[in-house]
């Protein structure tokens, strides 16, 4: 079965931290690039961070840079987003998504393959 599944959302104070998780399965992980975009009430969805297929370069919205860290395992087929300082801004639903072209300003469209999302509340 071909699915993406976030975890590791939840309910923290701001200047707190999370780590997002996402496992992929069902298709070859290493030929994607992964992504996370977030969602919040009201908004469209928005580029949070992406990872070339290798890991090897990471790429981030300006709103999260040097406060976010995206990373992938292509062993254990998974991405995760660690997240510190957060604050109440970040509040969204996130989502993993997985793509094969590289954009410097990546839109939601560049993504075919999309997980559920997971729940990130900062409380101020």
């Amino acid at each position: 079965q071909e699915q993406l599944v976030e975890s590791g959302g939840g309910l923290v104070q701001a200047g707190g931290s999370l780590r997002l998780s996402c496992v992929a399965s069902g298709r070859t992980f290493n030929r994607y690039i992964m992504a996370w975009f977030r969602q919040a009430p009201g908004k469209e969805r928005e580029f949070v961070a992406q990872i070339t297929w290798i890991g090897s370069s990471g790429y981030y919205a300006d709103s999260v840079k040097g406060r976010f860290t995206i990373s992938r395992d292509n062993v254990k087929n998974t991405v995760n987003l660690q997240m510190n300082n957060l604050k109440a801004e970040d509040t969204a639903v996130y989502f993993c998504a997985a793509g094969t072209a590289w954009r410097a300003t990546p839109l939601s469209s560049d993504f075919g393959w999309w997980g559920q999302g997971t729940q990130v509340t900062v409380s101020s």
